[in-house]
């Protein structure tokens, strides 16, 4: 099946394998062959042998390792032949390098023309008409309905217009939406051509009231300057005369100023000499402070140094009784070894003058009987004499021994009795210590805590000071800042006072804005002030006559200019309750707090403002929105309505205005600051008690830390003694035992001496009886014991007194080693009680010195006190005498001050005029306003427009009062504009009632502007009206372009739509036709099921059935209809067995493979496929079926057989004419199983 589907153009991935090297068989290839440029093997005579198989094992191995050679190439070979019996050679092969290479007759070709030629006998490669593989028909049996409507676009050829379908159905929609959308464009021009002509028609009307507007104007502009322009000239003359009169009174008063300055140098250089002389009292005092401060250490230092000194003394003094005590035992020591010596010496001559008067002497013949006779004895008692002489000499060491461990016990017992009384004078002194430590510590602590109080105390204070300043400090900046706001001055205060008489004159006043109204909440103060700026200070008053006669009053009194705001007249608009509800923003007018009787003014000064959170929002509220408003953030920034920006603090000044009750709560609390102040008591210079406090504390670590020193030396000396006496017990520990035992074992030896003694005295008694009788003794051991008792006598006492010596020698050395050690002690102790002494001399010079420098300070200060009086008298003097003389010039200034404040008030009427005409110029500059001008006047665009701050010429607003000490009026600029007046009626030159003329000439205004706003026209209407008219006629041709287009589209994708439609439909009819006929042939039995089962194809979508899916129903004989999934396997393989025959049959292959498609049926099943099969096939339609059941290959009309030629690699068919022979089914069978062990 792979050979037949691979030549036939099926790719590799569909086979085995998903490459083609792998589809190379790599078996074993024999020895004796070789493989030649097409993949065959060829054989080669190698030592006889065929295949290898006498061969021995070694050889064997050994060509399977060197001389096997895999081949790397393979091929097939298919032999078609044609009705008219031509035949055809397909070969497809796999080259070295791994890729197909295909052949037609010998002759190669790509793999298009190998496709085209099998497509040109109707062998469909992508569509598979030709073969079905094993698994084929359980995939097609459980297939959804979208796959099944692949497989007939497959094998229609309508799936190769599926992409030009999709690509021209596409541009088909593109084409109807742009279509669409130029119609769209092209209704909405035409409505909007409609509506332009209409608003043409209004602006044509508009504009003739415009007309009539413009000249109300311009009267209305002429009629105000020229009335600026003559209380302009009358105001100068009349400043003029005031001038010439106040140059006549500064003459008089010019002698008085001249006292004044004279007087005031004189208190300004006695105010310097003052300051001058404090300036030194402070440089004193710091100095004396600083030299105070110097003095403590220095004094801590001498007791310091005292303490040190009193405690060596004392250490000293202990020394010395410890070297006194040391002293006297290496005296007495030595005078007891000088008695013993003596004592010595003295027993010596005793000794020798005793031997001198008892000493006997024998005969010669008696000597050498008693040789004789000792020799006698001798042999008779060698043994016991031995032994007695062994254990005389051994008797002699263990004497010595005994007293040298006897020696031993007396020195430990001597030395561990005087460490134990060492021991309990440095526990003494050891206690005496400790309890200086905590009397130290105790005293310490007591210091410590009245230092941290002391310090504590001086902290609180401290921080309560600061605090305090810091809260005074924060109160004063928020006065500075209230006070600047409220402009606490002259001006501002005669501006309330005004007011005030003004409410007691005029009923009709209510009072100023800043005080009638205050913002909701604190953090709208910045933005309520900057939304109502130059009307932060106007006068709110009940109607017009009320602010005529207020501002009468003012030119009458000379009080200065105001700002009124007429609750009758006064006219506002509502504000856009479109804003009303944004998040982030209100109008102003919701963020103040007022009265319902004052809305009309708050509604006026507020006007359409609107208060946003934060620049973000005001700007989405003006630029994003388009709103005709003005926004002001919570800082102060403004978005004007002509989209300008404004930003700083100009506001935050006014906003501590509001709060007049805080204002004198902060007054309060600062006084209440600074009594608090007052009240704390004053620092004291040096801090004496805390600092006194701290020299004890610094006095009483040291000297602590000189006891601890102290202690820890006892305690050294305290565990070196117990070290000692630990070691001197020991040695007594070890040294008894010793000397007990010694003295246990000499004993004993002595009494085994004395019986040997006795055994040797028995035998010398017999022998000597003669002899010691002749003589007159009693035996012979008197005699010898009068000859040597002397010497042992004289050998015993020399012992006592070595011993006696020893010891008395080792104390005397002992002591002196402790007495040089005290020696060394003191003399340290010495060093350093002269250099404290030294150190003590050294510091009380300069606590001396100190003291004399502070007390040289002390009578300085003194002195500059004294100076310091005298001065400041003399200063309050010269003050007087400056005060008097302020008096006089202020007694004669009144007139001058008077004549001051009418200029003042004639010029700010001048200014105000002025300031009046420039606005009006400006205003009519900006607003292009046409004024009528004479020959020699300059042009009005030469005027410049931010010479001063603009102001509202209907409202009453004027600069800032001119400093009183001006005497020279202020040069007003005309700019070389002159108006011509010829044009303006003389009634409105005349002095008449100019409130009167004012409205008339304002109502004329507004009546006109109220029916120009109630026509609001489109001005650009004419403009728009020609361009819709081109936009017209561009989308006009836009439509018609995309109209072409989209029929264009509509055609392409038609064709394509009916070419694909009637492929398919054709071979859906055919299929449809063939699979009810075909699956009946397929399930109909001719004994018990003539009628077989019944099968059809369902179309989802009739109109474009490739976009939907096909069902595909069987219903198998006897059955009721279910689904697919429902069907038995072998069911299942019947009904697509007969999906495939009809599907192959609309365009038939010339041969149709089949691959074991029988595998999940029964043998009825199996005969109705072989049956089926054997009556389609014919000459024009060959089946090849490949199976494993009797049912078909006995059927058939030839069988073949596929072995391998291993000697020639390659596959080679066995073929067997079935139609030509008869031979019993037995033989079959055998023919099979042959067949079968070459597969």
């Amino acid at each position: 099946m792979d050979a037949i589907s691979f030549v036939l153009g099926i790719k590799s991935s569909h086979l085995r394998s998903a490459h083609l090297r792998d589809l190379v068989y790599r078996g074993r290839v024999l020895r004796t062959s070789t493989i030649d440029g097409g993949g065959s093997a060829t054989k080669n005579d190698l030592n006889g042998h065929a295949n290898g198989d006498d061969a021995s094992e070694d050889e064997a191995a050994e060509h399977n390792t060197q001389e096997r050679h895999d081949p790397k190439s393979a091929w097939v070979t298919a032999v078609y032949e044609d009705d008219a019996g031509d035949e055809q050679f397909w070969k497809r092969t796999i080259t070295n390098q791994g890729v197909s290479e295909y052949r037609i007759n010998d002759r190669v070709v790509t793999a298009q023309q190998y496709n085209e030629a099998l497509e040109a006998e109707n062998i469909l490669i992508k569509a598979r008409n030709f073969l079905v593989f094993q698994g084929d028909v359980e995939a097609i049996a459980s297939q959804s309905p979208r796959d099944l409507t692949r497989l007939i676009e497959q094998i229609s050829g309508s799936l190769e217009y599926k992409a030009e379908y999709e690509r021209l159905k596409e541009a088909q929609d593109e084409a109807l939406d742009i279509q669409n959308f130029n119609l769209g464009r092209r209704r909405g021009i035409n409505s909007e051509l409609k509506q332009y002509e209409e608003q043409k028609r209004e602006a044509e009307n508009y504009s003739k009231k415009a007309d009539e507007r413009d000249q109300a104007i311009v009267t209305h502009i002429l009629w105000k300057l020229y009335h600026f322009q003559r209380v302009m000239e009358e105001s100068s003359a009349e400043i003029q005369r005031h001038q010439e009169e106040l140059k006549e009174h500064r003459r008089s008063i010019e002698k008085y100023e001249h006292s004044l300055d004279e007087a005031k140098k004189d208190q300004t250089k006695v105010g310097k000499e003052v300051a001058k002389t404090e300036k030194s009292i402070k440089g004193k005092d710091k100095e004396i402070e600083g030299k105070e401060n110097g003095l403590v250490p220095v004094a801590e230092k001498i007791d310091l140094s005292r303490q040190s000194v009193a405690k060596c003394e004392k250490r000293v003094a202990d020394i010395t009784k410890e070297r006194d005590s040391h002293s006297a035992s290496v005296k007495q020591s030595t005078k007891d070894l000088k008695v013993v010596e003596k004592a010595q010496a003295q027993w010596e001559n005793e000794r020798k003058k005793l031997a001198e008067q008892e000493g006997r002497e024998l005969s010669e013949t008696d000597i050498q009987q008693y040789n004789k006779l000792k020799s006698e004895v001798n042999k008779r008692t060698a043994s016991d004499q031995a032994r007695v002489d062994n254990l005389s000499r051994q008797q002699k060491a263990d004497e010595e021994t005994v007293n040298s461990l006897k020696s031993k016990v007396d020195s430990a017992e001597w030395q561990s009795q005087k460490l134990e009384s060492e021991l309990g004078e440095i526990g003494e002194r050891k206690t005496d210590v400790n309890s200086q430590i905590k009397e130290i510590t105790k005293d310490m602590s007591i210091k410590k805590k009245a230092y941290n109080e002391q310090t504590s105390e001086r902290l609180r204070l401290s921080q309560v000071r600061t605090e305090k300043d810091e809260q005074l400090q924060e109160v004063l900046t928020k006065l500075l800042e209230a006070e600047d706001g409220r402009k606490q001055n002259e001006k501002d205060v005669r501006l309330r006072n005004t007011v005030s008489d003004m409410k007691h004159i005029f009923p009709g006043v209510k009072g100023r804005v800043s005080e009638l109204c205050k913002p909701i909440e604190k953090r709208y103060g910045v933005a309520v002030s900057t939304v109502l700026g130059r009307n932060f200070d106007a006068v709110i008053v009940e109607n017009e006559k009320t602010a005529v006669d207020c501002i009468q009053y003012l030119r009458d009194q000379r009080r200065g200019q105001a700002t009124f705001i007429p609750l009758d007249t006064i006219q506002w608009t509502s504000s856009g309750s479109n804003l009303k509800g944004t998040r982030g923003t209100r109008m102003a007018i919701d963020s103040i707090s007022y009265e319902s009787s004052l809305e009309r003014a708050v509604a006026y000064v507020c006007g359409n403002a609107v208060i946003c959170d934060d620049l973000a929002t005001a700007k989405h509220v003006c630029w994003d929105k388009r709103n005709d408003v003005k926004a002001v953030t919570l800082d102060g920034s403004i978005i004007h309505k002509g989209g300008n920006m404004t930003g700083g603090l100009s506001g935050k000044q006014d906003t501590r205005r509001w709060e007049d009750a805080e204002v004198e709560n902060l007054r309060k609390l600062k006084d209440k600051l600074l009594a608090d102040l007052s009240s704390l008591p004053e620092p004291r210079r040096g801090n004496t008690e805390e600092e006194q406090l701290q020299g004890e504390l610094t006095g009483l670590e040291q000297r602590l830390l000189y006891v601890k020193e102290e202690a820890k030396a006892h305690e050294r000396n305290q565990t070196s003694k117990q070290k000692e006496l630990s070691h001197a017990q020991d040695q007594l520990e070890a040294a008894r035992p010793k000397y007990q035992e010694k003295s246990r074992e000499l004993e004993t030896s002595k009494q085994h001496l004395q019986e040997l003694q006795a055994a040797v005295s028995e035998v010398q008694d017999g022998v000597f009886a003669a002899f010691c009788q002749r003589l007159g003794y009693d035996n012979i051991r008197t005699y010898e014991a009068q000859q040597g008792s002397l010497q042992q006598e004289a050998a015993q006492k020399n012992l006592e007194f070595s011993t006696q010596k020893s010891r008395l020698q080792s104390r005397i050395k002992y002591e002196e080693q402790q007495l040089q050690e005290t020696n060394s002690r003191i003399k340290r102790l010495e060093d350093q009680i002269t250099q404290d002494q030294a150190l003590i001399e050294e510091l009380g010079a300069e606590q001396e010195n100190v003291q004399g420098e502070l007390d040289r300070l002390g009578a300085e200060i003194e002195q500059l006190g004294e100076q310091l009086k005298k001065q400041k008298a003399k200063h309050t003097q010269k003050a007087e005498k400056v005060n008097e003389q302020r008096r006089e010039v202020q007694k004669r200034s009144h007139t001058v001050e008077s004549t001051l404040r009418a200029i003042s008030g004639l010029e700010s009427e001048r200014q105000l005029s002025a300031a009046g005409r420039y606005s009006l110029l400006r205003r009519c500059k900006l607003e292009d306003v046409d004024l009528p001008l004479t020959e020699e006047s300059r042009p009005l665009d030469r005027l410049p427009i931010d010479e001063i701050v603009q102001t509202d010429p209907d409202a009453m607003d004027v600069d800032d009062d001119q400093d009183l000490s001006s005497m020279q009026p202020s040069n007003i600029p005309d700019y070389g504009i002159e108006i011509d007046f010829e044009d303006l009626d003389d009634d409105l030159k005349d002095l008449g009632d100019d409130n009167r003329t004012e409205d008339e000439l304002q109502n004329r205004v507004k009546q006109l502007n109220g029916e120009l706003d109630h026509m609001a026209p489109n001005m650009r209407a004419m403009e728009r009206v020609q361009t819709a008219k081109g936009r017209l006629a561009t989308t006009d041709q836009d439509y018609e372009d995309a109209r072409k287009r989209a029929v264009k589209a509509k055609d392409a994708f038609a064709k394509v739509k009916d070419k694909r439609f009637e492929l398919f439909n054709k071979a859906f009819s055919h299929i449809s036709e063939q699979i009810g006929p075909i699956y009946k042939d397929l399930t109909k039995d001719p004994v018990n099921l003539p009628m077989g089962g019944s099968a059809y194809l369902d179309m989802e979508d009739s109109d474009e059935p490739y976009l939907d899916g096909i069902k595909y129903h069987a219903m198998p004989p006897l059955k009721r209809f279910r689904d697919m999934e429902h069907l038995s396997g072998g069911e299942k393989t019947m009904a697509a067995l007969a999906l495939l025959f009809a599907v192959h049959s609309y365009q038939p292959s010339p041969f149709f493979v089949l691959d074991e498609v029988d595998a999940a049926l029964d043998n009825a099943n199996v005969a109705k496929i072989a049956n089926y099969i054997r009556d389609h096939a014919g000459p024009g339609m060959q089946f090849i079926v490949i199976s494993l059941k009797t049912g078909l290959f006995q059927g058939s009309e030839a069988l073949v057989g596929i072995y391998r030629d291993q000697g020639a690699n390659t596959s080679k068919a066995l073929t067997l004419d079935v139609n030509v022979l008869s031979f019993p089914l037995e033989y079959s069978m055998l023919i099979r199983l042959q067949l079968r062990k070459y597969q």
